[in-house]
């Protein structure tokens, strides 16, 4: 995914010879070589930072999704065990027919 953004592969950086002068090695290609891999380097850390933000961001959506179904499977449950009135209708039934009367009332909009 991210293999096209980087300077280097870690073959590339195993396998890199510098041309040796009288007093050792270029200092201009070493420092060249060297500012690809701080560069690479600091990519490499912006992408683990955003990659580690979104990894935080989608376990408190979990944790709110898991919250969310406790809750409907306990609405579910007292749903179930609600008892029936005498016009075959449930308590639930009662109250969102109170529900609606009250925003016809209060003159709440349904689409909210």
């Amino acid at each position: 995914m991210y293999k096209d953004e980087f300077n280097l592969t870690s073959d590339a950086i195993l396998e890199k010879n510098f041309k040796i002068d009288t007093r050792g090695y270029r200092l201009k290609e070493v420092d060249q070589f060297l500012d690809l891999v701080i560069a690479d380097y600091e990519h490499f850390y912006t992408i683990i930072r955003n990659l580690e933000k979104e990894k935080e961001d989608n376990l408190e959506t979990i944790i709110n999704l898991k919250q969310e179904i406790r809750n409907l499977k306990t609405n579910v449950e007292i749903v179930k065990a609600t008892p029936t009135n005498n016009n075959g209708g449930t308590n639930l039934d009662v109250l969102k027919r109170l529900s609606r009367l009250e925003k016809v009332v209060y003159g709440e909009d349904d689409d909210e």
